[in-house]
Order: structure tokens, then sequence, then C-alpha cells
């Protein structure tokens, strides 16, 4: 039997992770024989769904996640047993360049937290870690490589960013003392999410999408012309999924995992909205420029040579085409 924990478990990825771990009923945790699922236990600030809470197999922890696994915490005591985790939970790029100390607090000391609680466990569980594309970054003493691969070395330019590599570094290191088995993962920005914007700086890549398809205005604060990589939810679910089934062998390394992206700059998102929906949403897409969020979203690599993933059996979407239509049947539309 096997027993999960994911933290931001009432997010949009980590319930739809949840869903789809419920779904499937068994569960192989890098590369063992399946077993089948016992409990999926939800860690987040926010109320878990109504739907994953009705689940007897769900058990759902609502809190400041750096309280539920500080020592002694009702998280620490629910990972008693855990043989995966999911450590999704974050503040997001924008929350942290705004509040400092909301991104150190939710981002690097439950990360922290969780990791410790881990080691004293002894069990050595699997513990999968969604880092991001923002550990790369443009400076003048480094500049961005044309194509990032899995040889190059984080630059952050965000407090988001240099957050996330911290985190890769200490579960790699604790993997090294052999604690837990760590595999963090590099998420492209997934679009299209549905549901309420957030505060992410990428958050409108989903946005410039998802609200004109739903006939309502949309901000797009950074030029046509910028190239940004992007992965569909789906993709980002099997990615992470493929992070926890792989065998060390399979998995390879201490290292982060670069996810695959599909390369696309936000004119050619929209012509793929106009192709998909009709010229009359991007006619509900305004430009407005903001140099704060340009500025971030520029610092991020745009092209992804992701070898090790394709190695996974990963692959990126193959157009954002398809990706807008896997949005719409997803959302219940034509």
């Amino acid at each position: 039997m096997v027993n999960v924990v994911v933290t931001g478990g009432a997010g949009f990825l980590g319930s739809r992770l949840a869903r789809e771990l419920l779904a499937a009923r068994s569960l192989s945790v890098a590369g063992s024989q399946a077993q089948p699922l016992r409990q999926v236990t939800l860690l987040d600030q926010a109320p878990a769904p109504p739907s994953l809470a009705a689940d007897p197999r769900v058990t759902a922890l609502q809190g400041d996640m750096a309280e539920l696994l500080a020592p002694g915490g009702p998280g620490c005591l629910t990972l008693a047993g855990a043989d995966l985790i999911f450590h999704l939970a974050a503040a997001v790029s924008g929350e942290c360049e705004t509040d400092f100390d909301l991104g150190i607090r939710s981002n690097l000391q439950a990360t922290e937290s969780l990791l410790a609680a881990c080691r004293a466990l002894g069990t050595r569980p699997v513990v999968v870690y969604a880092s991001s594309l923002a550990v790369f970054g443009d400076s003048a003493e480094h500049p961005l490589p044309a194509l990032i691969d899995d040889q190059t070395l984080p630059n952050p330019q965000s407090s988001y960013g240099t957050q996330k590599v911290i985190g890769e570094y200490l579960l790699a290191d604790y993997t090294r003392k052999g604690f837990l088995r760590g595999r963090a993962v590099r998420l492209m920005t997934v679009s299209v999410r549905p549901g309420r914007p957030n505060a992410a700086a990428s958050g409108f890549l989903s946005s410039i999408i998802r609200e004109p398809l739903a006939g309502q205005r949309a901000v797009c604060p950074v030029g046509p012309t910028t190239e940004v990589a992007l992965a569909s939810p789906a993709r980002a679910i099997e990615g992470l999924l493929r992070a926890a089934t792989a065998s060390a062998e399979t998995w390879g390394g201490h290292s982060a995992v670069n996810m695959p992206a599909l390369t696309v700059s936000v004119a050619e998102m929209v012509a793929a909205l106009e192709r998909v929906a009709g010229p009359e949403t991007s006619a509900l897409i305004d430009w407005v420029p903001d140099p704060v969020v340009a500025r971030l979203v520029l610092s991020w690599p745009s092209r992804i040579q992701a070898d090790r993933a394709a190695q996974l059996g990963l692959a990126a979407d193959p157009d954002f085409d398809s990706v807008i239509r896997l949005h719409l049947a997803e959302s219940g539309r034509p």
C-alpha cells in the first residue's frame, strides 16, 4: 500500500495531481512494483476542493505550511508512513518580489522544515520537488545562453528563483546524505491554468487565453515578440509523476531535471487563440506594458533542450493550438 503526501494539495496542480493519483488507484514509487494507493494527504493553507475532501482515501490539513511542517506540527505527524511526497506548496514569483518575508517563509523555511521532517522519519521517502525555470536568469556577468540545457548553471534574478534553487541544492544534499530520495523538476510556466488569476508574474500567459475565451478582457504586460517556455497542465503533471515513478538508475544523479517546453511568442499564442476561437477573442486583449513584469519574464529562458527529460520519456506539447483545445475540452466548452 502506498501513502502519498502533496503539499500545496488544494492548489491547481496539487489537486489535479491528487485526482490523477486517485484515479490510477495504484502507483510504482521509484521503480518499485506498483502497489495499491492507500491514502493521499493534502497540506495547504487553503481548504481542499470538496470533491477531493469527500474521497475516503483523502486526508486534508489546512494551515500555514511552515507551521504545519515545523517540528511537532501536525504536518510532521502526517509524514510518518509516507512513501512519496510531492512538494508543490510555494509563494509565486510576483508575491515573492512584493513580499520578501513571505517568500522566505513559504518557499525556504517550509522546504527546510519538510526536509528535516523527512530526515527524522528514517524511512528515506521519495520527495518530488517542484522547482522552476526561474532558477535561470540573465545578468551582465553571466548572460543567459540562447539555449538552456542540462549543464546550464542557475543564475536566478528574482527572489522566487533564488529560493527555488536553494531548495534544489538542499534536496540534493539530503539525498546525497541518504536521508531521503529527492527528485527536483524544473517546471515551465503552465498554461492554460483554469480558475482565477494568481500573483505569478507569468500569470498573464494563462489570462490572455482564459479570459478572452470566457468573453472577458485581459491585460498583456509584455510585447508580442516576447518568447516564453510553456507546458500544458497535462504535461506538467506527467513530469511530476514520471519523477516519482522512475527508478534511481533511470532518474540518474541528484541534480534537477529541466522539463520539456514549448517555445512560443506571445504573438503566436494570440494567433493560436484566433485560429481556435476567432478574432473576436483576441480583440479582448489589452496591451498595457508593465516594466516590472517584463523584466522578470525577459530574464527567464525561452528555449530549453531537455535531454534528461527526453530520456525519461517526456516531451513538450506539440503546439499551442492543441494546448488551447485541451483547455477548452477540460473546461467543458466546445
